[in-house]
Parts: structure tokens; sequence; C-alpha cells
């Protein structure tokens, strides 16, 4: 084995493979609040444009539609041309919307703001990362790629608090100035360290089985394999998303926002017990599946999922109730952002899998359609919630059972062929 300088390389590349997922986890956190922050901001800015919700929830469609439609040209750019430059590229962006956010006064202003910078450059970081990571872990790619998706997660834990409590002091066109610079220049001198693997970097092998041939993204879209993940994110999409886009104005339509749970009101309380368990299942989950199998692990994870949104709808009269089962349900679907990416890559193989998930990555951006303004509009046609929820417990438990009866199989048939 080479040496440098009484070194193996076996052992730097450990040592540089590690650094590379502390600063992939940075990047991520400081691209979160946009996505995860938009609830506390959705009160203040209805009462200063003057919109409906569903009018204003398009913001939150336009940052999640760019951050997924376009990342599959995106993911190609970075397998093309490397990751650090456009990754702090997309931290500044993101951080450049709530800037400029800040200062506009109408509905179109934020679209263009808020709905823009923060979607493409969210979305360029996002796979970026995801795409680095599993090409540095080809033996722990569920574990890597759960824990920068958790940092998409906890990033939020470390600002809520702040600018929740920024927003009531000093409004929230101060908040979202002084945050924005704050996440953009943080996210961007971690991204200028990351960087590719070389063929000089001695990488583990993998411990599950996998595919070594690099499906080019042409021909993995001709397979029924992806179209069968595509759809399943897409449903489990839909509903995180509604939950995370909608928590505000639903935990106030049942009337528990405003209670006090230990001291705290309840919804940034169930906000941040959210931001914990949704960043902790990511790599706890991608770390079961690497074990399990990533079909089994899951069918734990979506059924677990519906379940704990029923009951967390049955409950929501008792506000600590309902705050704890929202932690739980937010533990229940988080782990699609390391579960579908490294399995996509066990399928299609690691050579074009930034791009190649990219295209899966679009299913987020359907999500954020169907649980955005088409639930918000649901929800004014029938003056309630429920439905919404309905459905939504209905895809969960359908995507749980897909995984064990269709996509388990149909990889396994993939793979022989």
């Amino acid at each position: 084995m080479a040496t440098v300088n009484g070194v193996s390389s076996a052992q730097s590349t450990t040592s540089t493979r590690w650094i590379q997922l502390v600063l992939g986890l940075i990047a991520m956190m400081s691209i979160s609040s946009p996505q995860y922050g938009w609830a506390f901001f959705t009160k203040p800015l209805q009462d200063s444009l003057g919109v409906q919700l569903s009018a204003l929830q398009v913001t939150f469609t336009i940052l999640i539609v760019l951050q997924t439609f376009l990342s599959p040209l995106q993911g190609y750019l970075i397998d093309r041309f490397g990751a650090r430059l456009l990754i702090a590229t997309g931290c500044l962006l993101s951080g450049l919307g709530w800037i400029t956010a800040g200062y506009v006064t109408s509905l179109t202003g934020l679209y263009f703001t808020y709905g823009l910078f923060c979607g493409i450059g969210t979305g360029i970081v996002y796979v970026g990362v995801v795409g680095l990571m599993v090409r540095w872990f080809p033996d722990r790619r569920g574990f890597a790629t759960g824990v920068v998706a958790a940092g998409y997660g906890f990033g939020a834990l470390l600002t809520n608090t702040p600018i929740y409590n920024m927003i009531n002091g000093s409004g929230y066109q101060h908040t979202l100035i002084v945050f924005g610079i704050i996440l953009g220049v943080v996210g961007a001198v971690a991204a200028l360290a990351l960087r590719l693997p070389t063929d000089d970097d001695v990488l583990p092998q993998p411990t599950v089985q996998v595919t070594r041939v690099g499906t080019p993204p042409d021909q993995m879209l001709r397979s029924n394999v992806f179209w069968l993940m595509f759809v399943m994110m897409t449903m489990m999409s839909t509903g995180g998303l509604m939950i995370i886009s909608q928590f505000g104005a639903f935990s106030r339509d049942f009337g528990v926002a405003g209670v006090t749970v230990f001291g705290m009101a309840a919804l940034p309380l169930a906000l941040n017990i959210d931001r914990i368990t949704n960043g902790l299942t990511r790599p706890f989950f991608g770390w079961v599946s690497d074990r399990i199998g990533r079909e089994n692990t899951m069918a734990i994870a979506f059924l677990m999922e519906a379940a704990s949104v029923t009951l967390m709808v049955l409950f929501r009269d008792n506000t600590l109730v309902f705050v704890l089962l929202s932690g739980v349900v937010f533990f229940g679907w988080g782990e699609i952002f390391s579960l579908f990416p490294s399995t996509l890559t066990d399928t299609f193989g690691a050579k074009h899998a930034t791009t190649n998930y990219g295209l899966l990555y679009i299913a987020q951006g359907v999500g954020s359609i169907l649980g955005g303004p088409l639930a918000a509009l649901l929800r004014e046609q029938t003056g309630s919630w429920l439905p919404v929820f309905a459905i939504i417990i209905a895809m969960d438990a359908l995507t749980g059972i897909l995984a064990l009866v269709a996509l388990k199989p149909m990889r396994r048939a993939y793979a022989a062929r």
C-alpha cells in the first residue's frame, strides 16, 4: 500500500472523507432555514402583504420546485466541473434570497426573491453535497447521506428560536436580512473546502449489494425501477412538505399554536422538537438500511409515519400530546433523504450519481405542489384540514407497502439483468 510521509493512502483517505462529511454537513445546515423556517414567516407575511394563505404558499412551492426541478442540470454541472465553486455559489444565493426578501413589498417580489434565489441556491447545495457523499462513502452510503441530510434538518434547530424571537422583537424584514447574511457566508466558507474523490483516494468496498456499472441518466429514465422510486418519493414528500409548510396554519386551526407547553409557545416548541427528530432519523435509518436492507427499512419507517400522523390528528385537542407526536411524525418522514439517494446509487451506480439523484429529487418538487398550495386550497374549499391528512395517511401507508411488494422484487430483477 502506498505511503505519503509514513502515512498510508488508506489512512489519509479515511481522514479526508470524514473532513468532507463535516464540511458537507455545515453547508447543508446553512441552507435549511429557507424551508424549515418558512412556517415562522407565513403569518407576518400574510398580515404585511394582505394575501390568502394559498397564494402565499406559492412562494414555498417555487422554492421547492426550483430546488428540485433544476437539480438534474445542477447535478450535471457538478459532475462536469466540480463541487467547490458551485456549492459555494448555492450557499450565497440562498442567503441572498433572504436578504432581498427583506426588502420586498409585494407577493410577486417575494416569489422572485425568497422563491427564486433560495430555490436555486438550496438545490445546488443539496444535490451537490449528497452526490459527493455517496461517492466518498461507498461502504456507508445510507449513513453518510443521512448525516448530511440531517444537517438540512438540524440547521434549522440552531436558528428556529433566534429567528422566532427576532421576528417578534425586530420584525420579519430585519430577521430575513440578518440571517441571510450569516447563513450565506457560513455555508460558502465551508463549501470552498469540498472536493470530489480522485483515483488516488483509497475507498472501502460497499457492504451491501450494489452495481458497479455506472448507468447514465437517459438509460436510468427508461427503467421501471426508477419511476417506481419516483412515485414513492413523491408520495412521501407530499405529506412531509404539507406538514412543514402548513404547520403554523393547521396548528392555529386546531387551537394549539399559542398554548404554553413547558414554558414555551407550542408552535416554536413543536418546530424545535421536529428539527431534532427530522435530523436524527436521517443518519439513523440510513445506518439501519446499511444493515437490514433499503426496502425493509423503508417499510418500517413509512408505515410508522402513517401511524404517527393518524395519532397526531386524533389527539389534536391535547396540546402536549400533539407537540410530542409531531416529533414522531418527522422521525417517520425525514429518512427519505437518506434512503432514496442511497437506494438509487446502489441500483444505478456512482459514476453519474449526482445527476441521477437530481432527476429523482424532482419528486420533492412535485410533492411541494401537492403539499403546498393544493393542500391549502383543499383546506379552503372544505373548511377543514382533515381531508388533507386523510390523503397523506393513505399515501404513507401505500408507500410502505410498495417498498416490500414492488420495489424489492423489481430491484432484485433489475440487478439480475
